[in-house]
Protein backbone atom coordinates (compact mmCIF):
# COMPACT_ATOMS: atom_id res chain seq x y z
CA UNK A 1 0.00 0.00 0.00
CA UNK A 2 1.06 3.60 -0.58
CA UNK A 3 2.43 5.21 2.56
CA UNK A 4 0.39 7.92 4.24
CA UNK A 5 2.81 10.75 3.51
CA UNK A 6 0.47 12.75 1.30
CA UNK A 7 -1.41 14.96 3.75
CA UNK A 8 -1.50 18.22 1.81
CA UNK A 9 -4.42 18.04 -0.60
CA UNK A 10 -5.78 20.29 -3.34
CA UNK A 11 -8.46 21.66 -1.02
CA UNK A 12 -5.81 23.25 1.19
CA UNK A 13 -4.56 25.44 -1.67
CA UNK A 14 -5.97 28.95 -2.18
CA UNK A 15 -8.91 28.77 -4.60
CA UNK A 16 -6.96 30.64 -7.31
CA UNK A 17 -4.15 28.07 -7.17
CA UNK A 18 -6.24 24.90 -7.36
CA UNK A 19 -5.55 23.09 -10.66
CA UNK A 20 -9.03 21.52 -10.79
CA UNK A 21 -10.79 24.85 -10.55
CA UNK A 22 -8.37 26.53 -12.95
CA UNK A 23 -8.87 23.73 -15.48
CA UNK A 24 -12.65 24.03 -15.21
CA UNK A 25 -12.57 27.82 -15.45
CA UNK A 26 -9.97 28.35 -18.18
CA UNK A 27 -9.49 24.96 -19.82
CA UNK A 28 -6.78 22.33 -19.53
CA UNK A 29 -4.56 24.25 -21.95
CA UNK A 30 -4.23 27.04 -19.34
CA UNK A 31 -2.48 24.75 -16.86
CA UNK A 32 1.28 24.45 -16.54
CA UNK A 33 2.97 21.06 -16.85
CA UNK A 34 3.26 20.90 -13.07
CA UNK A 35 -0.43 21.74 -12.60
CA UNK A 36 -1.50 19.04 -15.06
CA UNK A 37 0.68 16.53 -13.25
CA UNK A 38 -0.73 17.68 -9.91
CA UNK A 39 -4.22 16.70 -11.06
CA UNK A 40 -2.93 13.18 -11.68
CA UNK A 41 -1.03 13.08 -8.39
CA UNK A 42 -4.03 14.50 -6.43
CA UNK A 43 -2.00 15.16 -3.28
CA UNK A 44 1.45 16.20 -2.16
CA UNK A 45 3.50 15.22 0.88
CA UNK A 46 3.50 16.38 4.48
CA UNK A 47 5.57 19.41 3.51
CA UNK A 48 4.52 20.23 -0.06
CA UNK A 49 1.42 20.59 -2.19
CA UNK A 50 0.69 18.40 -5.19
CA UNK A 51 1.87 21.21 -7.47
CA UNK A 52 5.15 21.52 -5.56
CA UNK A 53 5.60 17.76 -5.70
CA UNK A 54 4.97 17.84 -9.45
CA UNK A 55 7.56 20.61 -9.93
CA UNK A 56 10.12 18.63 -7.93
CA UNK A 57 9.34 15.50 -9.91
CA UNK A 58 9.94 17.31 -13.21
CA UNK A 59 13.29 18.61 -11.96
CA UNK A 60 14.32 15.09 -10.93
CA UNK A 61 13.58 13.67 -14.39
CA UNK A 62 16.55 13.12 -16.75
CA UNK A 63 15.82 16.19 -18.90
CA UNK A 64 13.94 18.18 -16.24
CA UNK A 65 10.77 18.24 -18.35
CA UNK A 66 7.85 16.06 -19.47
CA UNK A 67 10.00 14.23 -22.02
CA UNK A 68 12.40 13.20 -19.28
CA UNK A 69 9.56 12.22 -16.99
CA UNK A 70 8.04 9.99 -19.68
CA UNK A 71 11.30 8.02 -19.80
CA UNK A 72 11.27 7.17 -16.09
CA UNK A 73 10.49 3.59 -15.10
CA UNK A 74 8.08 2.48 -12.38
CA UNK A 75 11.00 1.73 -10.06
CA UNK A 76 12.60 5.11 -10.63
CA UNK A 77 9.33 6.98 -10.12
CA UNK A 78 8.65 5.15 -6.87
CA UNK A 79 12.12 6.10 -5.63
CA UNK A 80 10.99 9.75 -5.55
CA UNK A 81 9.75 10.84 -2.12
CA UNK A 82 6.00 11.34 -2.31
CA UNK A 83 5.49 9.08 -5.33
CA UNK A 84 4.13 5.71 -4.28
CA UNK A 85 3.03 2.80 -6.41
CA UNK A 86 -0.42 4.21 -7.26
CA UNK A 87 0.87 7.63 -8.33
CA UNK A 88 3.67 6.09 -10.36
CA UNK A 89 1.23 3.81 -12.17
CA UNK A 90 -1.08 6.74 -12.92
CA UNK A 91 1.81 8.61 -14.55
CA UNK A 92 2.86 5.59 -16.61
CA UNK A 93 -0.74 5.08 -17.74
CA UNK A 94 -1.08 8.74 -18.74
CA UNK A 95 2.04 8.62 -20.91
CA UNK A 96 0.96 5.34 -22.49
CA UNK A 97 -2.40 6.89 -23.41
CA UNK A 98 -0.53 9.76 -25.06
CA UNK A 99 1.52 7.32 -27.14
CA UNK A 100 -1.56 5.39 -28.23
CA UNK A 101 -3.48 8.55 -29.08
CA UNK A 102 -0.66 9.67 -31.35
CA UNK A 103 -1.05 6.49 -33.43
CA UNK A 104 -4.85 6.47 -33.73
CA UNK A 105 -4.84 8.89 -36.62
CA UNK A 106 -2.98 6.38 -38.76
CA UNK A 107 -5.77 3.78 -38.60
CA UNK A 108 -5.41 0.02 -38.74
CA UNK A 109 -3.63 0.13 -42.10
CA UNK A 110 -1.24 3.08 -41.86
CA UNK A 111 0.11 4.53 -45.10
CA UNK A 112 3.80 4.42 -44.30
CA UNK A 113 4.98 5.65 -47.68
CA UNK A 114 7.78 8.03 -46.72
CA UNK A 115 10.48 8.40 -44.04
CA UNK A 116 8.53 11.32 -42.56
CA UNK A 117 5.34 9.26 -42.26
CA UNK A 118 7.22 6.40 -40.62
CA UNK A 119 8.99 8.76 -38.23
CA UNK A 120 5.66 10.34 -37.27
CA UNK A 121 4.15 6.91 -36.69
CA UNK A 122 6.92 5.85 -34.32
CA UNK A 123 7.98 9.15 -32.77
CA UNK A 124 5.79 9.22 -29.64
CA UNK A 125 6.12 5.48 -29.18
CA UNK A 126 9.93 5.39 -29.25
CA UNK A 127 11.26 8.85 -28.36
CA UNK A 128 10.67 8.44 -24.61
CA UNK A 129 12.20 4.98 -24.21
CA UNK A 130 15.25 4.63 -21.98
CA UNK A 131 16.63 1.70 -24.01
CA UNK A 132 17.05 1.17 -27.74
CA UNK A 133 14.47 -0.90 -29.60
CA UNK A 134 14.81 -2.23 -33.13
CA UNK A 135 11.61 -2.70 -35.16
CA UNK A 136 11.26 -4.23 -38.60
CA UNK A 137 8.47 -3.11 -40.96
CA UNK A 138 7.30 -5.48 -43.71
CA UNK A 139 5.91 -4.44 -47.12
CA UNK A 140 4.66 -6.24 -50.22
CA UNK A 141 5.63 -5.57 -53.85
CA UNK A 142 3.39 -2.46 -53.92
CA UNK A 143 4.99 -1.20 -50.69
CA UNK A 144 1.76 -1.74 -48.75
CA UNK A 145 2.46 -2.13 -45.04
CA UNK A 146 1.99 -5.75 -43.93
CA UNK A 147 2.96 -5.44 -40.27
CA UNK A 148 5.87 -5.00 -37.91
CA UNK A 149 7.94 -6.92 -35.40
CA UNK A 150 9.99 -5.69 -32.46
CA UNK A 151 13.29 -7.44 -33.01
CA UNK A 152 15.57 -6.34 -30.22
CA UNK A 153 15.79 -4.28 -27.03
CA UNK A 154 19.16 -2.97 -25.88
CA UNK A 155 22.23 -1.34 -27.40
CA UNK A 156 22.13 -1.76 -31.19
CA UNK A 157 24.96 -4.01 -32.33
CA UNK A 158 24.99 -5.91 -35.59
CA UNK A 159 26.63 -8.89 -33.88
CA UNK A 160 23.68 -9.20 -31.47
CA UNK A 161 20.90 -8.90 -34.07
CA UNK A 162 20.35 -11.87 -36.35
CA UNK A 163 19.30 -11.08 -39.93
CA UNK A 164 18.04 -14.67 -40.01
CA UNK A 165 15.18 -13.76 -37.66
CA UNK A 166 14.29 -10.75 -39.80
CA UNK A 167 14.09 -12.71 -43.03
CA UNK A 168 12.30 -15.72 -41.58
CA UNK A 169 9.58 -13.31 -40.49
CA UNK A 170 9.64 -11.56 -43.87
CA UNK A 171 9.22 -14.84 -45.75
CA UNK A 172 6.35 -15.89 -43.51
CA UNK A 173 4.58 -12.60 -44.26
CA UNK A 174 5.44 -12.85 -47.99
CA UNK A 175 7.19 -9.50 -47.73
CA UNK A 176 9.61 -8.38 -50.42
CA UNK A 177 10.59 -5.04 -48.84
CA UNK A 178 11.56 -4.18 -45.27
CA UNK A 179 12.48 -1.07 -43.30
CA UNK A 180 14.41 -0.94 -40.02
CA UNK A 181 13.38 1.55 -37.33
CA UNK A 182 15.08 2.10 -34.00
CA UNK A 183 15.46 4.85 -31.42
CA UNK A 184 18.32 6.69 -29.75
CA UNK A 185 17.42 7.41 -26.09
CA UNK A 186 19.95 10.27 -26.11
CA UNK A 187 17.59 12.16 -28.42
CA UNK A 188 20.27 12.56 -31.11
CA UNK A 189 19.24 10.52 -34.20
CA UNK A 190 22.64 10.70 -35.92
CA UNK A 191 23.74 7.26 -37.17
CA UNK A 192 26.51 5.57 -35.22
CA UNK A 193 29.11 3.15 -36.58
CA UNK A 194 27.03 0.29 -35.12
CA UNK A 195 23.94 1.59 -36.93
CA UNK A 196 25.83 1.71 -40.23
CA UNK A 197 27.23 -1.81 -39.77
CA UNK A 198 23.77 -3.18 -39.00
CA UNK A 199 22.28 -1.49 -42.06
CA UNK A 200 24.95 -2.91 -44.37
CA UNK A 201 24.66 -6.39 -42.88
CA UNK A 202 20.87 -6.54 -43.25
CA UNK A 203 20.95 -5.06 -46.77
CA UNK A 204 23.52 -7.59 -47.95
CA UNK A 205 21.59 -10.51 -46.48
CA UNK A 206 18.38 -9.23 -48.07
CA UNK A 207 19.98 -9.02 -51.51
CA UNK A 208 20.67 -12.75 -51.38
CA UNK A 209 16.98 -13.45 -50.70
CA UNK A 210 15.50 -10.80 -53.03
CA UNK A 211 14.09 -8.98 -50.00
CA UNK A 212 15.11 -5.35 -50.26
CA UNK A 213 15.98 -3.12 -47.31
CA UNK A 214 14.33 0.17 -48.31
CA UNK A 215 15.54 2.34 -45.43
CA UNK A 216 16.78 2.46 -41.86
CA UNK A 217 15.19 5.23 -39.79
CA UNK A 218 16.53 6.37 -36.43
CA UNK A 219 14.16 8.12 -34.03
CA UNK A 220 15.49 10.87 -31.75
CA UNK A 221 13.71 13.47 -29.66
CA UNK A 222 11.26 14.96 -32.19
CA UNK A 223 13.93 14.39 -34.87
CA UNK A 224 14.80 11.49 -37.10
CA UNK A 225 17.53 10.29 -39.43
CA UNK A 226 16.80 8.38 -42.63
CA UNK A 227 19.64 6.53 -44.34
CA UNK A 228 17.78 6.82 -47.65
CA UNK A 229 17.07 10.56 -47.37
CA UNK A 230 20.70 11.21 -46.50
CA UNK A 231 21.98 9.21 -49.45
CA UNK A 232 23.80 6.68 -47.30
CA UNK A 233 24.77 3.35 -48.85
CA UNK A 234 23.46 0.75 -49.57
CA UNK A 235 20.38 2.69 -50.77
Amino acid sequence: MEKDNTLITMRELPLSERPYEKCERAGAESLSDAELLAILLQSGTRKETAVELAKRLLLLSPEKNLSGLAKMTLKRLMAVHGIGRVKALKLLAAFELMKRLSREGFGEKPALTSPTAIADYYMQRLRFLSAEEVHVLFFNTKCIFLGEKRLFVGTVNASLISPREIFIEALQREAVNIILVHNHPSGDPAASREDINLTIQVAQAGNLLDIRLLDHIIIGDNRYFSFKENGCTPF
